[in-house]
């Protein structure tokens, strides 16, 4: 077979084209991992914040058990939303549910296993209920030991996570830009509710 013009000019069109192709082809792996991996710690960050919140109201609960009908529901709101974001679902106070954050203790906000007893923090839990009762303060749990006072202190640090959620989602991956920002709308209101008279 003879070798026409049009042959030649396709054989050099065909191999021509063919490193065009190859930069097209899908060779962004290491690129995308990046990106997921980044989504990941970003969702596990968030999840770990939620979870500390979660912490900072049952510690609110325990020095003021007072306040329950007022900061139960968005503690509950709190629980779910670190449970979005990927924490596991633990025990909370009196026996409700509450996250706790991927490769946390089994308890919300808990430090990691330690070697200590779970009867250890017994005494701890009295004194603050003891410090409670009485009005002087709440336990080394950073609780203010007026009612007042905690709820403004959880409404900062509502009103800090939701600022520092809101300077992520320019990172974030779309659907967790969502997540966030709703999550971040939802701290905003609950700064203002735990502010709120009544």
């Amino acid at each position: 077979m003879a070798l026409t013009r049009r042959t030649t000019l396709l054989a050099g069109a065909v191999l021509g084209a063919a490193p065009l192709l190859s930069g097209c082809s899908d060779d962004s792996g290491t690129p995308a991992a990046r990106q997921t991996a980044a989504a990941e710690r970003l969702r596990a960050a968030a999840a770990g914040d939620s979870t500390r919140l979660l912490a900072r109201y049952d510690a609110t609960l325990a020095a003021h058990p007072a306040l329950g009908p007022r900061l139960g529901p968005l503690r509950a709101e709190v629980a779910r939303h670190a449970e979005a974001f990927g924490a596991r679902p633990a025990g909370g106070p009196e026996g409700s549910a509450g996250p706790s954050a991927p490769g946390a203790s089994g308890r919300p906000g808990a430090p990691e296993e330690s070697g200590a007893s779970p009867k250890a923090g017994a005494p701890q839990k009295a004194a603050a209920s003891k410090k409670a009762e009485d009005g002087s303060g709440a336990s080394g749990s950073g609780v203010p030991g007026d009612e007042k006072a905690a709820r403004g202190a959880l409404a900062d640090a509502e009103r800090r996570l939701a600022d520092a959620r809101t300077r992520t989602l320019r990172t974030a991956p779309p659907e967790l830009a969502r997540l966030l920002a709703s999550v971040a709308a939802a701290g905003a209101a609950h700064a203002y509710l735990l502010t709120a008279a009544g």
